[in-house]
């Protein structure tokens, strides 16, 4: 059971403070979905196997044992938070990371595993 105050008591300036600083409801809606799509392991699975490099829908099925077309709907998620992009050659489609920041996020992510 998490530690709650003995007695209520609100500080009037720090809630002030807190809710000046708090983002629009719209972000923080788009960004409980971006945390949403990165709760799911086989998303996570993904998003590490293209931390260095991009790959194609059918190496992202060899890689985490699903079929191309369950890969393709957990893609179409990632693409649609803006966690992944894509790019076609020829008939292939590669994915990467959306940008250095999904990068980053993951990077901290395993640190903070590992401590």
């Amino acid at each position: 059971m998490a530690e709650v105050c003995k007695v209520y008591e609100e500080h009037l300036d720090k809630i002030i403070e807190a809710k000046k600083k708090l983002p629009d409801d719209e972000t923080i809606l788009e960004v409980s979905d971006f945390f949403d799509a990165l709760g799911n392991p086989t998303r996570l699975k993904i998003l590490f196997a293209l931390l260095e490099d991009e790959l194609c829908t059918c190496d992202l099925s060899n890689i985490t044992g699903l079929s191309v077309s369950a890969i393709s709907h957990q893609l179409r998620i990632l693409k649609d938070r803006k966690i992944v992009t894509y790019r076609k050659d020829g008939k292939n489609v590669f994915y990467r990371l959306d940008d250095e920041h999904i990068r980053e996020i993951l990077k901290v992510a395993l640190k903070h595993m590992e401590e």
